[in-house]
This record gives C-alpha cells, structure tokens and sequence, in this order.
C-alpha cells in the first residue's frame, strides 16, 4: 500500500507527533508498504513532480527534515493563512490511506479529519466530531456523565470569568489543574495549597482561553486502549515522582508501566467495560486510549479519551498489543485495517 504517516505540525506534541510518525512509518516500510513520513505544515517542497511512494526512502532523513524547521515553527505561525503545507493534500490523495500520527491540536482535534473528509482523503482513527468532542474535556466530562461513565467532579472556567472559586463551584483543595483542550498533559498542574492554585491557574491560561478544574484522585493510575470494539489488557502507569505529566510520559525510565495491571479479573473487566463504554459515549470509532485513576477504595474514574494516541515502539497501546502477542510492525498494520472498514475497504 502507498500510505502517508502524517506528523509534525503545529502543537505543543510536534516532537513526540515526529517520534511517533517515524516509528510507525519504518514499521510500515518494514511489513513491505511504501510508507512516507510528512509534515503536515510543513509538508514537502521537493515534492513538486516525481514519485515519492518508492522502495528507496530513508524515513530518518525524512525526520531531519521535519526537525529542520522547528526553530521557525512559532514565525511561520504567524505568517502563514494556509495550514497544509506544500504538497501534502496531494500526497494524501495520492495515497491509499493517511496514517495520523498527529497529537495535540491542529491533528487530534478533528479540524485535519473534516478537512480530510471534503478531501475525500482515506485516515486511521475516529471522525471528526468524535476527535473535537474528545478533544474538549469538559464535553467529553458531559457526555461520559450521560452516558453513566464514572468521571471525576470538575468545573470549567473562561480566562475572563470572575468567580474561580473553589467552594463557589463544588470543589475544594487538593484539584486538578489543566487545559481544556490541551494534550500530552502539558500545562496540567495540582495544586494543594491555594498559593498552588493561583499559580495553576496562571500555567493553564497560558495555554489556553478555558481551563478545566477537577477534584484530584489520589490512588494508582491505569490506562485502556480499544481497538475495534475490543478492550486490550489493562496498563497500570506508575511514575517514580509526582504524577503522569509531560516528563514523566516521555523521558525513559521515569515511570513503571505495568502491563497486564495487577488488578483482580473483576476489578479488570470493570475497568475494560468502562473504556468500552467511554468510546460508545463520545462516538469514537476504530481505535482510542482511555485513561483512568483508582482511589483507595478501589473506585475507578475515566479521565479522558486519546483518539490519536502515541504510537512510539515504547508507547502504551504497542505494550497493550505485545500482552496479546501482536507486534509493533503487526498493530500498526492493524490500525490501518480496521480504520478501512468505515471506507468499507478490505486493502490489507
């Protein structure tokens, strides 16, 4: 298959977006497709005439590439009126499906799959609509309420708002945190003390226009990825100090991640039936990582749904997958085949 593992772009997540491409494109070329690597705001300027969905392609040149332009990242922000980059709507028509390897806004947000749609470009992962409600934690809080997915208390604030107050809202000391729309838990912060949650506030605003204060979980973090309606083994992530945070989820040997989790079988199937329920929630289709805290009393709270998921060697989903012996090359094929079957397509 010619595919497109589309990377990069404009958020806060570019570099682990680039991690994440090249590993899942050198996986694809390794099972025998003719996979390129490509920024989506960058996109590929030597790419004007000529066949790039070759035998010969060097996926770690393509990354430099990629990574030659972060330092005009922020200029080139301001700018430019044309998010696409040069070449890549073309490639992507080109190519029998796109491989999203995007994290973060302008990628997980759903504005590249609408856009896609219009295109009548062929994409892994969820729609459109799924990926911004999913995006947006305070819809997705709304919507796992309704749907009776337990989830932690929390209240959304606006940059102008008057009243942040905690009792005023239902909550108090120690909260969560974090940016509406943000990933990677960048910018997500706890605050113990209220000089902390001044402070916290400050940190999240600078992200963001609307924030996301949620009452904090204390007990063992735990993740679940679906894949075709399908709950995989149950992750436990555990970091050697302070909690999951940008740091601690890329920088080796930080945290221990535990996969099957040390959970009994019951306490297992809750916890995959939840994820199962959660996808149903938001309308995410194909495949999604669920995130999840477990108090003291054993009592499970979903946080959030990472439609775009990393996709590192390393990452949770691939550890996920390896529990059930399917590898990295093998998960990354079969991300492909159930995202073709909303085409009604069998390609693989």
């Amino acid at each position: 298959m010619k595919i497109v593992v589309l990377a990069g772009g404009t958020s806060t997540e570019r570099e682990v977006s680039i991690v994440t491409g090249t590993g899942v494109c050198k996986a694809l070329r390794e099972r025998g497709h003719q996979a390129v690597l490509l920024d989506v705001f960058f996109g590929l300027a030597s790419a004007e005439s000529g066949e790039v969905f070759t035998d010969d392609y060097d996926v770690d040149q393509a990354a430099a590439y990629m990574r030659s332009f972060n330092g005009r990242l922020e200029q080139e922000k301001v700018q430019r009126r044309e998010f696409f980059g040069p070449q890549v709507i073309r490639l992507c028509q080109a190519a029998d499906i796109v491989f999203m390897a995007l994290h973060g806004s302008n990628g997980e947000d759903g504005k590249v799959q609408a856009a896609f749609d219009l295109y009548g470009i062929r994409y892994t992962g969820t729609e459109y609509l799924s990926s911004a409600i999913a995006m947006n934690k305070s819809l997705t809080k709304q919507f796992f309420r309704a749907w009776k997915v337990p989830t932690p208390g929390g209240a959304v604030f606006n940059r102008n708002q008057k009243d942040i107050g905690l009792e005023a809202n239902g909550l108090k000391l120690p909260v969560v945190v974090k940016p509406c729309c943000g990933g990677s838990s960048v910018g997500i912060t706890i605050a113990r003390t209220d000089e902390e949650y001044e402070q916290s506030l400050k940190e999240a605003f600078s992200y963001e226009d609307q924030i996301v204060v949620e009452e904090y979980i204390d007990g063992r973090e735990f993740s679940v990825a679906v894949i075709g309606g399908k709950a995989y083994p149950v992750i436990e992530i555990a970091p050697k100090e302070g909690f999951y945070d940008y740091h601690n989820k890329y920088q080796a040997g930080s945290t221990v991640e535990t996969c099957p989790a040390e959970l009994s079988p019951d306490k297992t199937r809750e916890m995959q039936e939840y994820a199962k329920l959660g996808t149903k929630a938001l309308g995410i289709t194909g495949y999604c990582r669920l995130d999840f805290m477990m108090d003291q009393d054993e009592k499970m709270y979903c946080l959030e749904a990472n439609t775009l998921p990393g996709m590192t060697p390393t990452s949770l989903i691939p550890q996920e997958a390896e529990v059930l012996g399917e590898s990295y090359p093998e998960l990354c094929e079969k991300l492909i085949r159930i995202s073709l079957e909303k085409y009604q397509e069998q390609v693989l």
